[in-house]
């Protein structure tokens, strides 16, 4: 069985010295490791297939599994300040503790917290809201 830790440090050597981080790391019961990398810029599909291709280079031979190296799904709920920073300027839905949902611009994000601009400036922090979405309109 693949060992977490074990493609954690892969992932987090290659990307050092980067702007990339380490976002998503998840591994099923059935050797399925999917692995999400973003930054503030644009996530090349390039640097994506070198990462894929280290993985591969390094990790054991006897053992058999899958592997997906992608950036963060723009449908997915933020995991980290960098996917808030990615998103100033761009309408999100925040679900607060209570399940209420509020949507508007992300105008400010900060270490603790972020604001939203809707009828009003709404600021939370990231600890006490469930999750916070890319509002797509189309």
């Amino acid at each position: 069985m693949i060992q977490k830790e074990r493609v954690k440090q892969l992932a987090e050597q290659f990307l050092q010295g980067s702007d990339y981080e380490l976002q998503t790391l998840e591994i099923d019961k059935d050797n399925n490791i999917l692995v999400e990398i973003d930054r503030l810029g644009v996530v090349d599909v390039d640097y994506c297939a070198e990462l894929n291709r280290y993985l591969n280079d390094n990790l054991d031979d006897n053992d058999n599994y899958s592997l997906e190296v992608g950036s963060v799904s723009l449908t997915a709920p933020f995991k980290t300040k960098i996917q808030y920073m990615k998103n100033l300027g761009h309408n999100v839905v925040v679900t607060d503790m209570e399940d209420k949902k509020h949507s508007g611009q992300l105008i400010s994000v900060d270490e603790e917290t972020f604001m939203i601009e809707a009828k009003e400036t709404m600021t939370f922090r990231y600890d006490e809201v469930k999750k916070t979405i890319y509002n797509i309109t189309f």
